[in-house]
């Protein structure tokens, strides 16, 4: 096992337009005290230009010009800070439904996904489609952060009824658990400090449940998973190199190649030139095998019990992300890992084609066996994208379904 401690947590913010999600993420960056003293100087001379009285913190994370002329988010921007007890990645995502595929890039890799909810408005349809993202991608800690309770005079029981109507959708979408927080990110209730507005509400405030949500299980304590990226020949010997994305891996281990099926008795670990007798994910190592399998780019070694499934068939979530429709029969790659295959749309659900930002399902036949994972086991090797042949350009974002 890994002796490495995970202090970074990954996490995405999600919210319709106007919920206030750009306030809140300016908020949690201003009041940890992560704004550099130019950055907030410049949000204080925009505020000024425009009138307001104090600064429009949401400027710190509309970085675009375009975003700060319109006054929205329209892209992923990904945000880099840290308190004394842990650091974070924040992927803040838009919030129209145009930018859905927005979402899912900055959720891909979140350990937690933060849904903002306008008290006045309550859940809108967006917020569903946040939510199903949300379930769809498997992120594994949800925070309901419901904003602007100043304007509905901090009550109760007007966060109460979003809660339970949320809690409603979230067991229909398969949603596990979620952490609902009520939140001025205007005045700053409940984001960094906990607010003395709401003493009705025993929770942590946005922070400190940031600080204090365990972080997702070690990878190096799953399956072995080593697709090989590229083949080094050093004279008679060959090392086949890549990352170990999940599990370990020990010199003496019986492993298989994937799709051939071949067994095979690791003699050799090279990590970062050196040798070593286990490598952990996600390091980046070369691997020596006993016998001079036909091992190329594209195949997975594993080890031990609970191999990945050897199929053909592909039935999968999906996120479609291109702007060219996708409809059955068309012929495409798919890439998994290091490995990309021809593919044909074999089926869709409920729909005759998907558009830009489409959730839905959709069935493939592959001309060549994948080693694939179930998505809810690993996010990392039940992921795939399907590619346009013509192009090269990446048309749906998938996840496996193998139940």
């Amino acid at each position: 096992m890994s002796t490495t401690t995970i202090d970074t947590l990954r996490f995405a913010t999600a919210g319709s337009v106007d919920d206030g999600k750009s306030t809140l993420v300016g908020r949690l960056l201003h009041d940890s005290k992560s704004v550099l003293t130019d950055q907030l100087e410049a949000v204080e001379r925009v505020s000024a230009d425009r009138g307001q009285d104090s600064p429009d913190l949401a400027l710190l994370t509309d970085g675009l010009r375009a975003e700060r002329e319109q006054g929205i988010t329209i892209d992923v921007a990904y945000r880099y800070f840290a308190t004394p007890r842990r650091r974070f990645i924040l992927a803040d995502t838009p919030g129209h439904v145009q930018y859905t595929r927005n979402m899912v890039t900055g959720a891909s890799t979140a350990e937690l996904a933060i849904i903002l909810v306008d008290a006045r408005n309550g859940v809108v349809e967006q917020t569903l489609r946040h939510a199903a993202v949300a379930a769809l991608l498997r992120v594994p800690n949800v925070v309901l952060a419901v904003n602007k309770m100043d304007l509905v005079g901090y009550e109760q029981g007007v966060f109460e009824r979003i809660v339970e109507e949320f809690a409603g959708h979230a067991a229909e979408l398969e949603l596990p658990s979620f952490t609902p927080i009520p939140v001025s990110a205007l005045v700053g209730d409940n984001v960094v400090d906990r607010s003395a507005h709401m003493d009705w509400y025993a929770g942590p405030a946005l922070l400190e449940f940031l600080e204090e949500v365990p972080v997702g299980a070690d990878p190096s304590d799953a399956p072995a998973r080593f697709p090989v990226q590229y083949v080094i020949r050093d004279g008679e010997v060959r090392w086949y190199a890549g990352q170990l994305v999940s599990g370990s891996l020990r010199v003496g281990d019986r492993v298989t190649v994937h799709p051939s099926g071949e067994s095979s008795e690791i003699t050799g670990i090279s990590v970062l030139g050196t040798e070593a007798d286990v490598a952990y994910a996600p390091q980046s190592v070369s691997l020596r095998l006993a016998d001079q399998r036909d091992v190329s780019r594209g195949d997975m070694i594993t080890a031990g019990v609970g191999g990945p499934a050897l199929t053909q068939d592909v039935r999968a979530s999906v996120c479609h992300l291109a702007d060219r429709p996708l409809r059955v029969g068309d012929r495409v790659l798919l890439r998994h890992t290091t490995r990309t295959v021809k593919a044909i749309v074999k089926g869709l659900s409920g729909a005759a084609e998907l558009t830009a930002n489409d959730l839905g399902r959709i069935t493939l036949r592959t001309a060549e066996p994948l080693a694939l994972d179930d998505y809810a086991v690993s996010r990392r090797t039940g992921a795939f994208l399907v590619i346009d042949p013509a192009d090269g350009a990446t048309l749906t974002a998938g996840m496996a379904d193998l139940s």
